[in-house]
């Protein structure tokens, strides 16, 4: 029976995969025209941009919104291989064809023996809660590397490595896969490509590492959990602004600095709980990997000075790996971001103008969202120290002595 039930589970995942991606490209195409911003300028105005640079043989290294590692330029050139599409077309082919690897992945582990196919409807289902904006940016490439990195990680540390440190060059966060590698040749492997690939980079091409100058300056992005401070002041007088800086919509004004102090602080204080669980955890089982990237994933993302919309696409990936293993204690953290993946495209792109104005619509929206966030981090975080870390056992009572002149009970 549920060798059937896991068959036709199976079964539909195509189906329901090709209507919702058929969806999403009519979108970003502008078949059908999404409500709100166009969110496909990124692709049209700034990657393209950036493509004609890149060809020249250098990076971007006039464009402060430029704030992505060296390996970002393969995701940016690589709409250069449909040279018979215009370039925003192939780069959303290419998307879409990327999410295809991605499901095909958790499909190929989901059926394998003590795995579920939970963990693919997960990412068919969260991508297109997202709206067109998941493919009209790079990070499902960036996530289809991370996936790769955690299915790979029990059996093959090496090449989990060299996936986790690849995905690092593409934007960071796939750093974070590495937190519970029970191997040293993972980090190993992750040093050695980490170190070719940015060799690699700095001498095909100037300016590799200029982008680690271009977030000094930026404020608070208004969707971030600091933002809230200033939605609300905003109705009590504040003096700040509301602008495009850097490549986001963000606060710029007086306090902003400190908000965003704050924020650091917040991301700093999380990766010292993660240190101290990776020192004190001792019960890792074979999802714990999965488990551990994406607590620290989530974290990040929620203490974040900008949570862009389509950082909920690394989330969705993580959850899909996560729940391929039917032990994973991610199960309510995993459902909690799928509904904030709803809430996330409500708004942006639709009633982005209501965020925009801090009115009560949008402010309402970036509340629930954000504390969306909040709750799964809590739970996740939790649910992993519980499964992971022992708790000290309380010391064993003394035996108790015998009563001396006791007269023993005759039989």
């Amino acid at each position: 029976m549920k060798t059937t039930g896991t068959r036709r589970s199976l079964a539909w995942l195509p189906v329901v995969w090709c209507l919702t991606r058929l969806t999403l490209l009519l979108f970003v195409l502008k078949v059908y025209v999404f409500p709100g911003p166009d969110v496909t300028s990124d692709v049209q105005v700034i990657y393209q941009g950036w493509y004609g640079v890149l060809r020249s043989g250098t990076f971007p290294l006039e464009d402060v919104t430029w704030q992505y590692p060296p390996a970002a330029a393969l995701a940016i050139l690589s709409p250069g291989l449909l040279s018979f599409l215009d370039y925003a077309t192939a780069f959303f082919v290419l998307v879409c064809v990327t999410d295809l690897v991605v499901l095909a992945l958790l499909v190929y582990a989901g059926r394998r023996p003590g795995r579920s196919p939970r963990g693919a409807w997960v990412w068919v289902i969260g991508v297109p809660l997202l709206g067109p904006t998941v493919y009209a940016r790079y990070d499902v490439m960036v996530t289809a590397v991370a996936v790769a990195a955690l299915l790979a990680g029990a059996r093959h540390p090496r090449a989990m490595g060299a996936l986790a440190a690849f995905g690092a060059l593409l934007k960071v966060w796939p750093a974070m896969l590495l937190l519970a590698a029970r191997r040293g040749s993972a980090w190993v492997s992750a040093l050695v490509t980490g170190v070719v690939v940015a060799g690699a980079s700095a001498l095909a091409m100037p300016g590799a590492f200029a982008f680690l100058t271009f977030q000094r300056d930026r404020g608070t992005e208004v969707e971030s959990l600091g933002a809230l401070v200033f939605h609300v002041a905003r109705h009590f007088g504040w003096q700040g602004e509301v602008r495009l800086n850097y490549g986001s919509i963000e606060f710029l004004g007086p306090y902003v600095q400190e908000v965003s102090t704050g924020a650091l602080f917040l991301t700093g204080a999380a990766f010292g709980w993660l240190v101290l669980w990776r020192l004190l955890a001792r019960r890792l089982e074979e999802h714990t990997l999965a488990d551990a990237a994406f607590v620290a994933v989530l974290m990040f993302t929620t203490t974040s000075r900008v949570i862009s919309p389509q950082y909920m696409v690394w989330l969705v990936g993580l959850a899909a790996v996560c729940l391929c293993f039917p032990g994973s204690r991610m199960r309510m953290p995993v459902a909690l971001v799928l509904v904030a993946c709803f809430v996330t495209v409500l708004e942006f792109p639709l009633y982005f103008a209501s965020v925009v104005a801090s009115d009560g619509l949008g402010l309402t929206l970036l509340f629930l969202r954000n504390g969306l966030l909040v709750a799964a981090t809590l739970i996740a975080a939790r649910a992993l120290w519980r499964a992971t870390v022992p708790t000290a056992l309380p010391a064993p009572r003394p035996a108790r002595p015998a009563v001396t002149g006791e007269t023993p009970v005759s039989s």
